[in-house]
């Protein structure tokens, strides 16, 4: 067999675009456009480009590249300083619509952006002036200006806009996204439909050409529900922006779409896109998602769009028109949102040490350590009670605290860190990122709970410390009336045997092949596995704690 060379491309990565351009000189062939299709394209675009897009979306992909270290650690970039925390924190939300949390996140995005963010510039236009007029008369109908500046800068205010104005901490460029799709839609409906379904394509594609072959298998996994972590009312944030800006663009310019149209097309998006995902907190790595709720929530901003975009200048009583109402229905939601947002934007970080009280990490003014049963800083901002459930939350897990940044965040759950054994904590801020590793290390009672340690360590730090040990775990059966607890302390663990409630005999979990015997329970380990033995009757009490 002829051996290929590792730099030479798969013959799948040679024909996936050898089918396209194929494809396509098809369809040109039987259209024979005979240049319409670039001559629309002028008509709105300077050389039929979308250069503010392009020029966008090359600014978010420089900010994961430089700013988040993406260009060193492609799938493990910084994030904790560049989400929006607190308007105390300009940082953060300067960068938060513009970060991402990770290569799928960022490739996520840009492939929808790509998509649809060129309609959105064609509906905006670079060239703005009626027939006849000069467009360079004026900076405001420069076409330069308004493709390389003008559309950015919309981009800019937008995507700080979601920053400012969503709930809590957020970090994604999906809220601009949105905002394309809002700014669209009023315009070219159904066209954006197809845009927003043309991300498929262009995620597919880009996969298939990176990874051509792939062989996958059964094997375990930790995953959160998959609405967990949604920003629903950022993606509903900037969608309302866009859908603004897009009717304010209608109004100028007399243009009225089609109500049927319009309506349809913010259902499917609205549907497609999960903006019915609305969730919330239930409990330790418990959640609950509104769906019905979420269903109607669509509809309805369906609706209210539909009626600001397709509103006439007729006057509807007295001196107010159709038109300021329909703003008016948009603009209350955004109004609402804002509300919520400012009061949660401002709170700040009331106790920057330890949570749970426990040894920590220090490193640049970061204080990583891990606790049970805390109270979520950044969600129980306010504490109030709607459709049951209580926005002050709990939580279990490592967790990264920051006065100066106004950081208070679980950056692994509980569940995940039992699932690996192993985590990685990124911190850092502009220029600079350290590591803080972390470990946890238990044994499982037979028939009953874990015992477990967590450990951390900096660095700079040689060893590793202890920052939290769980409750002893008593095994399910009883020997000699007694019962077998794996204790954990000081790092290590020990065996108890207790009866009413008192200790009868303690010993430390015996080496690999090694043993020892406490009130005439002989305790055996054989690998991972912990056998105790009385009278003739031998039981596994307890197995090493393992990890995926």
């Amino acid at each position: 067999m002829l051996d290929v060379p590792p730099w030479l491309p798969a013959p799948e990565q040679v024909a996936i675009p050898l089918a396209f351009l194929l494809s396509f000189a098809l369809v040109w062939r039987l259209d024979r456009p005979r240049g319409r299709w670039g001559q629309r394209l002028r008509t709105r675009f300077v050389l039929g480009v979308p250069w503010g897009s392009l020029v966008s979306l090359g600014v978010v992909l420089a900010v994961y590249l430089f700013a988040q270290q993406g260009a060193q650690r492609w799938h493990a970039p910084l994030t904790l300083p560049f989400s929006s925390w607190s308007y105390l924190y300009p940082t953060g939300w300067v960068f938060a619509a513009f970060s991402h949390a990770g290569s799928g996140h960022l490739l996520g995005n840009l492939t929808t952006a790509l998509a649809v963010a060129p309609l959105a510039e064609y509906f905006f236009g670079h060239f703005r002036a009626e027939r006849g007029e000069n467009p360079f008369s004026s900076w405001s109908t420069d076409p330069y200006v308004r493709a390389f500046v003008v559309f950015p800068a919309g981009v800019l205010v937008v995507g700080l806009a979601t920053s400012l104005f969503s709930w809590g901490p957020i970090i994604g460029f999906s809220g601009v996204v949105f905002a394309f799709v809002g700014f669209a839609l009023v315009r070219y409906p159904l066209l954006t439909v197809v845009a927003v379904s043309g991300q498929e394509v262009v995620g597919t594609v880009y996969n298939a050409l990176r990874d051509p072959v792939v062989v996958g298998s059964a094997g375990p996994g930790f995953s959160e529900p998959w609405w967990y972590g949604v920003a629903v009312q950022g993606h509903a944030l900037g969608l309302l922006l866009g859908a603004i800006l897009g009717v304010a663009v209608l109004y100028r310019r007399r243009e009225r779409p089609s109500a049927l149209r319009l309506w349809t097309g913010a259902v499917v998006l609205g549907t497609t896109m999960t903006l019915w995902a609305l969730w919330w907190y239930r409990g330790e790595s418990s959640y609950v998602l509104y769906r019905g709720l979420g269903v109607v929530f669509v509809v309805a901003l369906a609706a209210v769009t539909t009626l600001a975009a397709t509103a006439d200048r007729r006057p509807l009583f007295g001196n107010v028109s159709r038109q300021q109402v329909g703003l008016l229905a948009l603009l209350l939601p955004l109004a609402a949102m804002a509300g919520v947002a400012i009061p949660v934007n401002l709170g700040t970080v009331t106790d920057a040490g330890a949570p749970g009280g426990g040894p920590a990490v220090e490193v640049g003014g970061y204080t990583v350590t891990y606790a049970e049963n805390v109270s979520n800083e950044k969600v129980s901002v306010v504490d109030v009670e709607l459709l049951g459930e209580s926005t002050d939350v709990r939580t279990s897990g490592v967790v990264v605290v920051n006065e100066d940044r106004e950081i208070w965040t679980q950056q692994v759950s509980k569940g995940r860190l039992a699932f690996s054994g192993r985590a990685n904590v990124r911190v850092g801020g502009l220029g600079w990122s350290e590591v803080v590793s972390v470990q946890r290390r238990g044994w499982s009672a037979a028939d009953g709970p874990t015992a477990y340690q967590v450990w951390l360590r900096g660095p700079d730090d040689e060893g590793w410390t202890q920052t939290f040990a769980s409750d002893p775990a008593t095994a399910g059966p009883t020997l000699a009336e007694k019962n077998v607890s794996v204790v954990p302390e000081d790092g290590d663990f020990r065996v108890r045997l207790s009866a009413n409630d008192s200790t009868v005999a303690e010993g430390p979990v015996p080496a690999t092949d090694g043993n020892m015997t406490l009130d005439d329970v002989r305790f055996e380990r054989e690998d991972d596995d912990l056998f105790a033995e009385v009278d003739g009757t031998r039981v596994r009490v307890a197995s090493k704690e393992t990890y995926n």
